[in-house]
């Protein structure tokens, strides 16, 4: 498959970038420097030319450089099989929106850019996954199923904001026509919600099951908690009518306990290391490290065969805690995905197997430069 990559890339007011430029070609990308240099800063500029609130999920109007004007914007070329397309994305000032340019034009809606480029990450803030709570679970779920499904991110915040305006009902006993129409839209969104998710991990066991094997990594079961007690049925029409019917009897339940007790915004993603048989959260730390991996880079996969477009990848501090063994195998399973991949460290060394597959850039109080 055809590589998708950036070759340029612009920052101004970002962070603690008063402005930064990099022209990489197509391979892969390491930065390098000290901590609190600006590496991650520089990578969650790239996250922000997906779909959602980029790989730190901070309010747009966090983003800008300190003392500046409270303007921020990062600008992109992805080189394509169809040839380059020039993406952006910025706000204005607290409160401002989001906005984001496709080849100079305002696109419609933010999941215009999943035309053009998928994003995956993976950050030193996952490492506790599978021992923290079923919100971050959950949260990662979410993104990767957003990168087969552009609307699902969207979905899931529409779901959100009416289950906490029902919240809002039965606390203040409102007219029980309120709480139906909005149950009703809940049920709507959140049928739309479980079945991509199901969907996506549906085709990501089946991959996984298939070709893990040659990442060098060990493989996953993965699972969803239920969504209802007894079984789901299995159309989106029957599966909003159940919803609806459960929020109905549950009104005085949920009232009393002053949230929504049942739904998606519940489920829990159960992951089991498979050659052990064993759940996630009680194997080793390096264990549970190389088993994030292994599913980043099967879904990375995945996106690539469902999409026609290689997910850019952006790995913080990834070689920090593996072995040289792991390490040279991480490196050799991101040559077969036909993605750029942008890998930041503190010691250059660890990335020496990659070679001539990466260029290197040093960054340093807010500034990069090529490394040498």
């Amino acid at each position: 498959m055809p590589q998708r990559s950036l070759s340029r890339l612009r920052l101004s007011g970002f962070r603690n970038y008063l402005s930064a430029a990099l022209d990489p070609d197509a391979r892969h990308v390491v930065l390098t420097g000290e901590n609190g240099a600006g590496k991650t800063n520089l990578i969650e500029a790239i996250s922000l030319l997906a779909p959602g609130r980029g790989l730190r999920r901070a309010p747009f109007d966090t983003l800008a450089l300190a003392g500046g004007d409270g303007h921020w914007g990062v600008a992109a070329t992805i080189e394509t099989p169809f040839g380059p397309v020039d993406i952006g994305t910025g706000a204005s000032g607290e409160g401002a929106g989001r906005r984001v340019r496709i080849n100079g034009a305002n696109a419609r809606a933010v999941e215009d850019l999943s035309d053009h480029i998928r994003v995956l990450w993976l950050t030193p803030s996952m490492d506790g996954l599978f021992t923290g709570p079923a919100s971050e679970r959950r949260r990662f779920l979410d993104r990767l199923v957003t990168t087969l499904h552009p609307g699902h991110s969207g979905a899931v915040s529409d779901f959100e904001k009416a289950m906490r305006q029902r919240n809002r009902l039965l606390e203040d006993n409102r007219d029980p026509a309120w709480l139906t129409a909005i149950e009703t839209q809940m049920a709507e969104l959140a049928s739309a919600i479980h079945f991509a998710r199901t969907d996506s991990l549906s085709h990501l066991q089946a991959l996984m099951d298939k070709s893990v094997a040659d990442t060098g990594f060990p493989a996953a079961l993965l699972a969803i908690t239920p969504l209802l007690d007894g079984d789901i049925p299995e159309t989106a029409s029957g599966l909003e009518a159940r919803l609806a019917q459960v929020w109905r009897e549950n009104r005085n339940l949920d009232r009393a306990a002053g949230r929504t007790t049942w739904g998606p915004h519940r489920i829990d993603l159960q992951v089991t290391h498979a050659p052990k048989a064993m759940p996630a959260s009680v194997c080793s730390t390096g264990e549970q490290k190389a088993l994030l991996i292994g599913l980043v880079l099967i879904h990375a996969r995945l996106v690539a065969a469902m999409t026609g477009i290689a997910p850019i990848l952006l790995l913080d501090e990834i070689a920090a805690h593996l072995d040289p063994t792991r390490r040279r195998a991480l490196f050799d399973a991101l040559d077969l995905l036909g993605s750029q991949c942008w890998m930041t460290g503190t010691d250059a060394v660890l990335f020496a197997d990659l070679g001539p597959r990466a260029q290197h850039f040093t960054v340093e109080s807010g500034q990069v430069r090529p490394a040498g």
